[in-house]
């Protein structure tokens, strides 16, 4: 096991260099020029080239790409553009709120993918099962900023149910160096914060968890009915035992392993793809620092954002592989 995670740990390295080539040459690409976004438009030409030269973007590209990888390296990714703050102290001030939002939203994908799943296995050819199929089909066919919008106009709008943006009331006057939310108020008994920052999850929580409950059902249902189809099901039936029993005693552990890569899967996939979810609910991550940061033509930082997301990504993957192979036996990793 520990020459498989060091092989791994050897082939991130390609990896997450291919992945800070390609967006290194997409975003150079893109056309745009941050020294004139941020000096304007009706900057005089001998500030904007000096500014150019201050940050570097008047050399040729290969000895700018090769810069940022040899800082990356060292553990730098260099500084914002705009804000001349650290890439990495940017960027992991905003990461908390999009981690709880990943969390929140895998919470209820799990539940509600789980209880479908299982239900429409056990329950097969019946109206539940046909309906889950159609529930779970609308979930990966309906637009996440399309559900977030209709999520906001009935339960934010019409009903006044729950807030639609920001993660907490600034009235509360939360400090900013919280960046657990949700986890410090219940941990300090601060009963107030902790229901208006759970209010304020709600909606961009359920949003983001569409896409992978319906993933998670789907699969759960057709693992588990392959599962119950298996001669030693069909033996503890012959026993007598309880519907209850076979299922979550016997069949569940088997059944769940290749839902669980999934899971690990959808979870990476949340912590980088929440950038439509927190644009509409104004959500302050790292998604919309990504899509601030695109706008602003700020390279270094949207470089940093992708970089560290692609580590956390592969890392969540070899997570997922050691635990497929701790609950099955059967798998060795040579």
């Amino acid at each position: 096991m520990l020459a498989y995670v060091a092989r791994r740990l050897l082939i991130a390295i390609p990896i997450l260099f291919g992945i800070s080539l390609i967006v290194f040459l997409m975003l150079h690409s893109a056309g745009g020029d941050p020294a004139v976004l941020m000096l304007g438009i009706h900057a005089d030409p001998a500030s904007v080239a000096n500014l150019r030269h201050q940050l570097g973007l008047d050399r040729p590209l290969p000895v700018q790409y090769l810069d940022f990888l040899g800082h990356a390296l060292q553990g730098d990714l260099g500084r914002s553009y705009r804000s001349n703050t650290p890439v990495t102290h940017e960027v992991l001030q905003r990461f908390p709120a999009t981690v709880e939002l990943a969390i929140a939203a895998m919470i209820i994908a799990v539940v509600i993918g789980f209880s479908m799943g299982t239900l429409a296995a056990v329950r097969r050819h019946s109206l539940f099962d046909y309906s889950s199929t159609l529930v779970a089909l609308a979930g990966v066919s309906i637009p996440t900023f399309w559900l977030g919008l209709i999520l906001i106009i009935v339960f934010g709008v019409w009903l006044g149910w729950l807030p639609i943006s920001g993660r907490v009331d600034p009235r509360l006057g939360l400090s900013p160096n919280i960046h657990f939310v949700v986890l410090d108020a219940l941990v300090h008994g601060n009963w107030p914060e902790f229901t208006d920052a759970l209010k304020h999850l709600i909606l961009p929580a359920i949003t983001l968890a569409g896409w992978p409950a319906a993933i998670i059902a789907r699969m759960t249902r057709a693992s588990l009915i392959e599962t119950l189809g298996h001669d030693y099901i069909r033996t503890a039936r012959a026993k007598g035992l309880r519907d209850r029993t076979i299922v979550f005693g016997h069949a569940y552990r088997n059944a769940l392993i290749p839902v669980l890569t999934v899971v690990g899967l959808e979870f990476g996939s949340l912590l980088g793809g929440a950038v439509v979810t927190e644009t509409v609910f104004a959500w302050p991550g790292v998604g919309s620092l990504t899509i601030s940061a695109i706008g602003d033509r700020d390279y270094q930082l949207v470089q940093g954002i992708v970089l560290l997301l692609g580590a956390v990504f592969i890392t969540l993957n070899l997570i997922v592989d050691i635990v497929y192979a701790l609950l099955d036996p059967r798998i060795r990793y040579g």
